[in-house]
């Protein structure tokens, strides 16, 4: 139980190092494309990228399903995922950075993680008690050190238009909780190629130029791993963790861009940023060493999604299940009500109630 509950902790810190990867690398190519058709490109190749390991994962498991597929149901949280991440909050953020310091913006955009738990909490009804916004917040103020920056100062309109772009992004991460049960690769493929579509519309409204071949494929090439599998490792994490959690240490990922930063381009980070180091790391201590126990009620369920056999929610039987792939298949079954006491967090079997404990 403990490595299990270990793992997706793991997938949403890798998922931070590899979107963090991206910061240093795209300024690299920034020297060759503008921003607008970079994102677009970077999407593109994550969603492009997606859509040939899904082949090959379909290849390599013979036509049987490790992972569940989206059903008409997913598809407004999917479509709400992808209009507030991918297209309402990159024009409202384009114009607030026109109206806005560059050092006010690169701290209003820090926090994507606290709109991210404030939607959970309040809408979603998540489970997020003293500890964990006490990790969050420490995150957050480690993010804010890091992106400090005394000259050019103000607020405005367009500050308030970075604010939303941010709860936006809180709203994507949310929503694409709902369907986290679903096939990480069919999500990423599609949030890719709509997001990528859209930036590189967008682009060509502006009229901005596009690159050079060789720049479009590394900057693809780089969608895939920055992009493709930190989302999909995101999504993982998001199933077990639930949003709050899993924003709050893929908040992280500016840290790993500065050190990368440090080392591809010799840019010395900031005094603050020594200072915001260990404010961070007790923030994902905080939040790595959580130990949520207590007892609860499992209602009467049913739904479809990965899992294995046996675990402590999963023990109807492989008789007639569909063969196991990598260890664990995915196949519509029923939860009967159960009771017990265990370790655990937000994930697809424990999104109760918590008004009556204390965490």
């Amino acid at each position: 139980m403990v490595k299990k509950q270990f793992v997706p902790y793991l997938q949403a810190l890798l998922a931070a190092i590899l979107f963090g990867a991206s910061a240093p690398l795209s300024k690299l190519l920034l020297n060759f494309v503008e921003p607008i058709p970079l994102a677009g490109f970077l999407y593109l190749g994550s969603g492009i990228g997606a859509l040939v390991f899904l082949g090959i994962q379909n290849w390599l498991n013979h036509g049987h399903a490790a992972e569940a597929r989206l059903t008409g149901r997913e598809i407004p949280w999917l479509l709400g995922a992808i209009f507030a991440g991918g297209v309402a909050a990159p024009i409202l953020l384009l114009i607030g950075l026109q109206k806005t310091p560059a050092s006010t913006a690169s701290l209003l955009l820090n926090f994507e993680a606290a709109g991210t738990t404030l939607i959970a909490l309040l809408f979603f009804r998540e489970a997020v008690d003293k500890r964990i916004l006490w990790a969050v917040g420490l995150i957050t103020l480690a993010s804010i050190l890091l992106s400090w920056n005394s000259s050019a100062w103000g607020f405005s309109l367009g500050a308030l238009g970075i604010l939303a772009a941010c709860l936006l992004w809180g709203l994507d991460n949310n929503f694409t909780r709902q369907i986290s049960a679903k096939d990480p690769l069919v999500i990423v493929a599609l949030k890719g190629l709509g997001a990528g579509s859209f930036s590189l519309l967008l682009s060509r409204v502006l009229g901005k130029p596009l690159p050079g071949l060789l720049t479009i494929l590394l900057a693809m090439l780089l969608g895939v791993v920055s992009y493709g599998l930190s989302i999909r490792l995101f999504i993982l994490a998001l199933r077990a963790l639930g949003a709050a959690r899993t924003s709050s240490l893929f908040a992280t990922a500016p840290f790993v861009g500065t050190l990368l930063s440090l080392f591809l381009l010799h840019e010395l980070p900031p005094f603050l940023f020594w200072l915001s180091i260990p404010v961070m790391l007790v923030g994902a201590w905080l939040m790595l060493s959580e130990q949520h126990v207590h007892s609860h009620v499992h209602m009467p369920s049913e739904h479809i999604h990965s899992h294995v056999h046996p675990d402590d929610h999963h023990d109807h039987g492989t008789v007639a299940d569909p063969p196991l792939v990598n260890g664990s298949h995915s196949h519509w079954h029923r939860h009967d009500r159960l009771e017990h006491t265990h370790l655990h967090t937000p994930d697809l079997h424990h999104r109760h109630d918590h008004s009556s404990n204390d965490g």
